[in-house]
């Protein structure tokens, strides 16, 4: 199951208040795979999307873990989770899938989500909270996500937020020589919207940041100046140009010191693009004259270039998708069973010894050649019953019947001990 919002149905300013910062994500980790029903759990967290992937037999009470989860540590009112989706089986796996080949990334194709997904992944398996069947699903996901790249030309004019940053600044702008540009954070965002800064001509990079010590490695590696935090104030006035995207869990610009710097900077326009999640200008900034403020939902439309052949390739990629989608839940629905099909097995070991214990008190002694006569008959009985028994379970297309029929298997054969005594061993 996937529980989670992302651009599609909730603005910004719902999403910046459920992302999960880098610093929590064990925490939350740790709480949600303790939750009732929530067997294994990876949390993906990005400037686009907070998203809860499960791996559960009661998704109802799954999702309500995540719902009280959410109430307890982010302060979830009712009405908001509208905004969050909740997938289920193939449809999940279709979404997972679409995720990873960033078919369901704000600007399509775009590069940095493949990274962002491993990420996640690793973090959890870390954590201790993704096991057989999620590690399965993840390794899938970026097995699909190669395998799109390779035979759609998704990747070919493959864009991200950082360009799409980069190329409103050329729009508004037309060139970026001789334009003072102000990076705010050090992060891999700030990195990639440099680099694509540098291509388009851009000079004069200062680089801003808490910690001064990576500020300085980005600067180095670009060519740019760093400055501590501290400083911020007299390059903000200089700059023309200022790209925002620390980890900061508040704001770091408001609109009072947009409304001083107005009236410091003698009616130079100044562009501000936020592309950090939870925002770091004060969306109040708007409204200062001379003052022009985009942040991340504001990127979607500017990237219009390729636009057609980045739709023909996704249409491509959702075809394999889908395909590969519909292959893997019926894989995982037979590994499903593979308890149930252990611990009915087993059973029938145990019932078949039963009576031929008793055969043999009531008929024995007998020769060698008998028992082991006896012992090949008993095997392929358990055998035969339980390879029957198997293939039921696994060739089942629907998820409903499938549990129906390893529901009965359980009750008929009293398994439920059998799985507890086997899981433990």
């Amino acid at each position: 199951m996937v529980v989670g919002v992302n651009f599609r149905t909730a603005p910004v300013e719902i999403r910046e208040r459920f992302w999960i910062s880098e610093s929590r994500r064990c925490e939350a980790l740790v709480d949600l795979s303790s939750s009732p029903a929530i067997e294994e759990v990876i949390v993906l967290a990005t400037c686009n999307r907070t998203e809860f992937v499960v791996w559960t037999r009661d998704a109802s009470a799954a999702a309500n873990s995540i719902l009280k989860f959410l109430t307890n540590q982010y302060c979830l009112r009712l009405c908001e989770w509208k905004h969050f989706y909740r997938l289920l089986d193939e449809a999940a796996l279709v979404h997972i899938f679409r995720v990873a080949s960033s078919l369901d990334s704000m600007i399509v194709g775009e590069p940095e989500i493949v990274a962002q997904v491993k990420d996640s992944w690793s973090l959890a398996q870390k954590v201790g909270t993704t096991r057989r069947f999620l590690d399965a699903v993840l390794q899938k996901s970026l097995s699909v996500s190669k395998r799109v790249r390779n035979e759609t030309a998704i990747g070919h004019s493959a864009v991200s937020v950082p360009y799409a940053a980069v190329e409103l600044a050329r729009q508004i702008f037309g060139t970026l020589q001789d334009r003072k540009i102000l990076l705010m954070g050090a992060g891999k965002m700030s990195e990639l919207s440099a680099r694509y800064l540098k291509k388009y001509g851009a000079s004069d990079l200062r680089v801003i940041n808490r910690t001064l010590e990576n500020g300085q490695q980005l600067a180095k590696q670009l060519g740019g100046t760093a400055y501590a935090f501290e400083q911020r104030w007299q390059h903000l006035l200089e700059a023309d140009i200022v790209i925002s995207s620390t980890s900061c869990p508040h704001t770091i610009f408001s609109r009072e010191e947009a409304e001083l710097m107005r009236r410091e900077r003698d009616g130079r326009p100044l562009l501000l693009i936020d592309i950090a999640v939870p925002r770091d200008i004060d969306p109040a900034v708007r409204d200062v004259h001379g003052i022009f403020l985009y942040d991340i939902d504001d990127l979607e439309n500017v990237v219009k270039r390729n636009s057609g052949e980045r739709a023909t390739a996704a249409n491509a990629a959702q075809e394999i998708i889908n395909h590969e989608a519909k292959f893997f839940r019926r894989k995982l629905a037979a590994e499903r069973m593979v308890p149930t099909i252990v611990a009915l097995r087993s059973r029938l070991d145990d019932i078949c010894r039963q009576e031929l214990d008793s055969f043999r008190s009531d008929g024995g002694p007998f020769t060698s050649e008998q028992e082991k006569a006896l012992d090949t008959l008993t095997t392929r009985i358990t055998q035969r019953i339980s390879n029957q028994l198997a293939r039921e379970l696994k060739d089942r297309d629907e998820k409903i019947e499938q549990d129906q029929l390893a529901a009965a298997i359980h009750k008929l054969f009293h398994l439920e001990e059998e799985e507890a005594a086997l899981s433990a061993n």
